[in-house]
């Protein structure tokens, strides 16, 4: 649900002759909130809404889950990404075809840096990350008004860092969002397609991953 809503609002901005063509970063921005929302509502009595390996590995290190789960979460994360992948390909598999930019293509399915700059492109993946995991870890908190981990306050949180922190790198913020429809691009057949830009592909995996447990340190220390 994450990746069928969050990358289906990108497809329908960017891939050619779509009603939402050109719409925009806001539209983008407020399709991946509610994709979000949504993705965590329908996955939180199954999995306590984990859909981040970022949030899995940071509530790992903190005790809050099992490192038994740690392995069934990233699995579950990857193929749930490509599932989502493959549903978005379906739903615009003409306007795939119909679409020559490269660049667009690879947009509705993966991440990819204004400025190519790896080292800063991972640091600013780097604090995107830690702005979400540090906040779900207060949401989460049983200190926390809410109680546990709730879906639109983090969907609101992923709508103020897409629009605040986004433009550097597309906000990945989460390693199997880029790594599984990254795979799905590479393997689809959408027609023309290019480069799959592996070369950058470690950028929002390491990143997050980075950010993630870095927030998990501070709020230990905090918190502890």
């Amino acid at each position: 649900m994450l990746i069928l809503l969050g990358n289906g609002v990108v497809a329908n901005v960017v891939l050619k002759g779509t009603k939402g063509h050109n719409g925009g970063w806001i539209v983008i921005t407020f399709g991946w909130a509610i994709a979000v929302f949504v993705g965590i509502f329908t996955s939180a009595e199954g999995s306590g809404g984990h859909l981040n390996p970022a949030v899995t590995v940071a509530f790992a290190w903190l005790g809050k889950i099992s490192g038994d789960a740690v392995l069934q979460y990233l699995g579950g994360q990857l193929l749930g990404a490509m599932a989502g992948s493959l549903l978005v390909f379906l739903a615009y598999r003409r306007h795939y075809y119909a679409t020559d930019d490269h660049d667009a293509k690879l947009a509705s399915f993966a991440t990819s840096p204004a400025i190519d700059k790896p080292l800063d492109n991972m640091i600013t993946e780097a604090i995107g990350t830690f702005v979400l995991v540090f906040a779900v870890l207060f949401i989460a908190s049983p200190a926390s008004t809410l109680g546990a981990l709730d879906a639109l306050p983090v969907a609101l949180l992923v709508l103020g860092i897409g629009l605040s922190l986004g433009g550097p790198t597309g906000y990945a913020i989460n390693p199997v969002r880029d790594l599984g429809p990254r795979i799905m691009h590479a393997i689809l057949p959408i027609g023309s397609k290019g480069s799959s830009n592996w070369k950058y592909a470690w950028v929002p995996v390491a990143g997050p991953i980075v950010g993630g447990l870095v927030a998990a340190v501070l709020f230990n220390l905090i918190k502890g």
